[in-house]
C-alpha cells in the first residue's frame, strides 16, 4: 500500500494549530489553484464529509477525527479503492510538529500504476505542501485572535445544552453556555460571568476540554468543564435549556462549532 508523509514545524500551541486544521475553508482555499475543488461545513468534526473533485472525478472525505491530536479522514466513494489522509499533532520545545500522512490502495493494471504516479509523487505531494503552509500561516495568526468561551457545566453526571432562539439560521440548534471574553477578563472570569448573565447561576470552571474552535477568522470558541455551584439554569436569553445524558449527545441538532467537541463532552460524562 503506497503512503506519503510530510512533517511541518509550526510556531504556534499545540491547541492553536488544531483550531487551523478544523477550519474547512482552509483547506478548500489551500488546494484551489491545484486544480483540486473540496467543499463542506464551516469546520471539520467526527462525522463531517467534505466533497471532492480533480478535474471530471468525483469523491467524498468522512471526517473520522477531529481533535488536538489532529485531524484523520477516509475516502467514500471514488477512483480508489482506499485512501487515508492522517494528521497528527505533536508538542516539541520549538513549537508544534505537524505530520500528516496519506496511504492509498490503487486498482490494479496500468490504471493502478499510473494512479500511484499521480496521486503519490504528483497531486498528493502539492496538497500536502499546500495545506501544511496554510495551516502555518493560519496558526499564526489565531495565536492573537480573541476567544469565545463555552462552559460544559455538569450536574448529577448529565450536562446542560441550551437551544439558540436566533439568529434565524440558528434558531432551534443546540450549543454550550458562553460568550465573549471582555477585554482584561481571564477566560474563567468570563464563564463564570456569561453563565451568570444567560442562565442565573453560578459555576466554577475548570479545565479546557477538546481544541479551541475557528469560529471566524479572528475569532476562537474555548470550552471549560464546569461545575454548577448555586442556582437552578433558565433561558434568559434561549429558547430553552436541558439536562442531557450521554445518550441524548448524538441526537440533538448542535451549531458546528459545538459539534466539534462531541466526542469531548462524551469522555466528560462516562
Amino acid at each position: 500500500m503506497p503512503e506519503l508523509r510530510t512533517t511541518t514545524l509550526v510556531d504556534a500551541p499545540l491547541r492553536t494549530v488544531a483550531a487551523a486544521l478544523l477550519d474547512a475553508r482552509l483547506l478548500a482555499r489551500a488546494v484551489r489553484g491545484l486544480g483540486v475543488r473540496i467543499s463542506g461545513g464551516p469546520v471539520l468534526y467526527a462525522g463531517a464529509s467534505l466533497t471532492g473533485s480533480v478535474g471530471p472525478v468525483n469523491g467524498m472525505l468522512v471526517v473520522t477525527r477531529a481533535d488536538t491530536t489532529g485531524v484523520s479522514a477516509e475516502l467514500v466513494g471514488g477512483p480508489l479503492p482506499r485512501l487515508t489522509l492522517v494528521t497528527d499533532l505533536l508538542h516539541t520545545g520549538g513549537g508544534t510538529m505537524v505530520v500528516d500522512s496519506v496511504e492509498w490502495s490503487s486498482p490494479g493494471g496500468p490504471f493502478g500504476r499510473l494512479a500511484d504516479v499521480v496521486v503519490g509523487r504528483g497531486l498528493a505531494l502539492k496538497v500536502m505542501e499546500a495545506r501544511a503552509e496554510a495551516v502555518s500561516r493560519r496558526s499564526v495568526e489565531l495565536v492573537g485572535a480573541r476567544v469565545v468561551v463555552g462552559a460544559a457545566i455538569i450536574r448529577d453526571g448529565l450536562l446542560l445544552g441550551q437551544q439558540r432562539s436566533y439568529p434565524a439560521d440558528a434558531a432551534g440548534k443546540w450549543e454550550l453556555p458562553g460568550g465573549r471574553v471582555e477585554p482584561d477578563e481571564t477566560d474563567h472570569a468570563a464563564v463564570v460571568r456569561e453563565c451568570a448573565e444567560e442562565l442565573g447561576v453560578t459555576v466554577s470552571p475548570g479545565e479546557q476540554l477538546g481544541p479551541d474552535v475557528p469560529l471566524r477568522t479572528d475569532l476562537l470558541l474555548r470550552v471549560y468543564a464546569a461545575d454548577l455551584v448555586e442556582g437552578e439554569p433558565s433561558p434568559v436569553e434561549h429558547r430553552a435549556v436541558r439536562w442531557l445524558a450521554a445518550a441524548d449527545l448524538d441526537t440533538l441538532d448542535w451549531l458546528p462549532a459545538d459539534r466539534v467537541l462531541l466526542p469531548a463532552l462524551h469522555a466528560l460524562l462516562t
